[in-house]
């Protein structure tokens, strides 16, 4: 057993404070999150501007008057969509608003009778605090006053 904590005492010892190169080495990869973030943004910012000249070349061809066959059957199939999803979104709020009514009936039937009886479980535990103040509490502290006095009055004092 002794043989044990003196090897682990000889590894414990035989480790060095780190070097100025692996502090740096620590260090580095700061500096790579750095770099990468910076990469990232400028890849962002290249896709944000290729979308846009894709929308713009997509306009200019859809403006042009030999296109418009081609444009009103883009517009009805964007129409058909918007309505799918406005169909959705109905869905959804009316999901939402079912889920709040649980919500409310939840509160109102199940929470409020708990915050009711804890309540009530405050109001005896103060009343208990106070009978026990009353009838214990204060008559040992009667009789321990009491018990000081009688101790100062047979008791001489040193000067």
């Amino acid at each position: 057993m002794d043989r044990g904590r003196n090897l682990m005492k000889v590894e414990v010892n035989n480790q060095a404070a780190p070097t100025e190169t692996e502090v740096q080495k620590l260090a580095e990869p700061s500096e790579v999150t750095e770099k990468q973030k910076k990469r990232l943004m400028i890849i962002a910012g290249l896709v944000i501007l290729v979308l846009v000249t894709l929308v713009v070349l997509a306009t200019i061809y859809l403006v042009d008057e030999a296109n418009q066959q081609r444009t009103e059957q883009i517009r009805d199939v964007f129409i058909i969509f918007l309505a799918l999803q406005s169909l959705v979104i109905g869905i959804a709020m009316v999901v939402l608003i079912v889920q709040l009514s649980s919500l409310i009936n939840l509160l109102q039937n199940e929470i409020r009778p708990i915050i009711d009886s804890t309540n009530e479980t405050v109001n005896t535990l103060k009343g208990t605090a106070k009978f026990v103040s009353d009838n214990l509490a204060e008559p040992v502290i009667k009789i321990n006053q009491f018990a000081a006095m009688l101790k100062s009055i047979f008791k001489p004092s040193k000067k």
